[in-house]
């Protein structure tokens, strides 16, 4: 699906990084949600240790306000710990939102779209 060329920058409200992680993985997952924490101002979201929503694995969501991608979007790239992370805006479209506009750090993960719809 192509996006929408009248989408301009100004519709993005904010921004959600979603973490994901298993069980091997989940120290290195908190330890960079504490550090996320330490350094920015966001909006951690809860622990998700099953699937919920279009997301195929255990994460959580960190939110934050579009001024900040500059900041904490390289941040997440030097320091993700090698885990995949969904990186999507919120412009109103979910759909769109998490399968026209992302940008992922690691593995592209397949996100089951039907749950937006």
């Amino acid at each position: 699906m192509a996006a929408d060329p009248t989408v301009n920058a100004w519709a993005i409200r904010g921004y959600h990084a979603h973490i994901y992680f298993c069980r091997e993985t989940r120290r290195d997952a908190a330890e960079l949600r504490a550090a996320l924490s330490e350094r920015f101002n966001a909006t951690m979201g809860r622990w998700r240790d099953k699937p919920v929503g279009p997301h195929p694995q255990s994460m959580y969501q960190v939110a934050f306000a579009t001024e900040q991608f500059a900041e904490i979007v390289p941040w997440l790239m030097l320091n993700r710990r090698g885990l995949d992370i969904l990186i999507h805006p919120n412009t109103g479209r979910d759909v769109a939102d998490h399968s026209d506009f992302p940008l992922w750090l690691g593995e592209k993960l397949k996100l089951n779209l039907d749950k937006l719809r």
